[in-house]
């Protein structure tokens, strides 16, 4: 008999990555088709929400890949400059054809403060904030930066009725404390903690805080990099 010693996480990472490339190029399909059918697709509230659960599904993807990557110790960050308020309205373009469709309102509100991060990393991480806060959000999000305490912290608000007690958190999320048996695992908070955590000067590292106010009322994500 052949040696069918397979390893069965590298298929499904495999896998994966073939998914989230094909996720990509059907997300820049649907915003091709918005462009060319913006008069008749922006109030189609079947589009958009074929857009947003395509778009959040490719997030999924690249966060399982992050997990994969975290696992066999192969995730690391890059750390390079970046001019926050430009990486801010860079990362939000993308996001604007289908907040536009919704009539979400979103602003920017960031000093002009530059910052050392893993952009690729922090993208990811930011894609999966901004996707909860449509998903929760009534009218409008706010993306904020500034320098608290010697760490760069980047905040996504929404005006929706906030985190419930139980997921309002500050620091590094621990793996054995998903819980899987309930329909919200916050796999994606795990893997925007793990980033956090990958960026780090001297004796401290980044974390994550989530509570409820901000200048909109509702739920407020915060990365805090050092």
């Amino acid at each position: 008999m052949k040696n069918r010693n397979i390893d069965f996480s590298m298929v499904l990472a495999l896998a994966v990555h073939d998914m989230k490339n094909s996720l990509g190029m059907l997300l820049n399909s649907l915003d091709e088709l918005r462009a060319e059918n913006e008069d008749k697709l922006n109030d189609s509230s079947r589009f958009n929400t074929l857009q947003y659960e395509a778009e959040r599904i490719h997030n999924d993807l690249v966060q399982l890949l992050g997990i994969y990557r975290l696992g066999e110790n192969n995730l690391s960050a890059h750390m390079e400059e970046h001019f926050v308020p430009d990486f801010l309205a860079e990362h939000l373009s993308r996001h604007t054809p289908l907040l536009e469709g919704l009539d979400i309102k979103c602003s920017i509100e960031a000093d002009e403060i530059n910052g050392f991060f893993d952009a690729d990393l922090l993208t990811g991480a930011l894609n999966n904030t901004i996707n909860n806060a449509i998903r929760y959000t009534k009218t409008r999000i706010r993306l904020t930066a500034n320098e608290r305490d010697g760490f760069l912290v980047i905040g996504v608000e929404d005006d929706g009725e906030g985190y419930p007690e139980n997921m309002q958190h500050t620091g590094t999320l621990n793996f054995k404390s998903l819980d899987f048996n309930t329909g919200s695992t916050s796999l994606g908070l795990f893997f925007v903690s793990a980033v956090a955590d990958l960026h780090s000067e001297g004796e401290r590292t980044g974390y994550i805080k989530l509570h409820n106010g901000g200048h909109l009322g509702g739920g407020v994500f915060e990365i805090w990099l050092p």
